[in-house]
């Protein structure tokens, strides 16, 4: 139990600290954000509208565990991984890394937090 415990903390606290840099990002470096986005061919008016939902969905992981909101949060940040993967692999920018680590980190912390 102590190491379930162990390992959902670390992966969960790792997959925030990786939010909270990608949230900070699209606040406070937006013009590289923005053409990014664009490269993406995604609008740049979600920017700031994303990097929001990122935080409450850092917030529903941690303070609305075991309850349906976590579910609905767990399932946005798997959809905005696997898209994340997909569209630095369509344009080939070979940035897609983050998006992995951060759907491995997802997983063992969806899977971990089901058994504390």
């Amino acid at each position: 139990m102590k190491r379930d415990k162990i390992i959902f903390y670390v992966a969960t606290g790792l997959l925030t600290l990786l939010m909270f840099f990608s949230a900070g990002m699209y606040f406070f470096n937006h013009a590289e954000v923005a053409k990014m986005f664009t490269a993406f061919g995604y609008p740049t008016y979600i920017i700031y509208p994303y990097a929001v939902a990122k935080l409450l969905g850092l917030v529903a992981l941690w303070f609305f565990r075991g309850k349906f909101i976590n579910e609905w949060a767990y399932a946005g940040f798997f959809f905005a991984f696997i898209l994340a993967f997909f569209a630095h692999f369509m344009i080939g920018d070979g940035e897609q890394t983050g998006a992995v680590i951060a759907m491995v980190l997802l997983i063992v912390s969806y899977i971990y937090s089901k058994k504390i």
